[in-house]
């Protein structure tokens, strides 16, 4: 089975930086839509960018369109999520999410995802 490991996360203040990266192990098919997702305490779980290899994307949420960067090197088996500007709105525990094929319509939906990392912290004070 795939399985899905993230890191990068960590506490940063308002404005800085962190890169997650999401490395996957296993069996997989040569096209998948990976994604990142994030779930503050006491709120559901949502979708904050996604890729498919040699397909349509990338896709962001609104709330991080323009300072999240998400993108994939086949060769480490990795993806990234690169966040710029975080604000205290951003602190939630980050998950890595895969998919066999393409990415669906609404790429950034829970059902979408059969596969799931456990999750990396990211903290942003103000």
């Amino acid at each position: 089975q795939v399985h899905l490991a993230e890191s990068g996360g960590g506490s940063v203040q308002a404005g800085g930086s962190l890169r997650l990266s999401c490395t996957a192990s296993g069996y997989t098919y040569t096209s998948n839509c990976m994604g990142w997702f994030r779930q503050a305490p006491g709120t559901e779980r949502e979708g904050v960018a996604a890729i498919y290899t040699g397909g349509d994307g990338p896709y962001y949420a609104d709330s991080v369109k323009g300072r999240f960067t998400i993108s994939q090197d086949n060769i480490k088996n990795t993806v990234y999520l690169q966040m710029n500007s975080l604000n205290p709105e951003d602190t939630a525990m980050y998950y890595c999410a895969a998919d066999i094929g393409p990415c669906l319509e609404r790429p950034l939906e829970v059902r979408g995802f059969n596969f799931w990392g456990q999750g990396t912290q990211v903290t942003v004070s103000a």
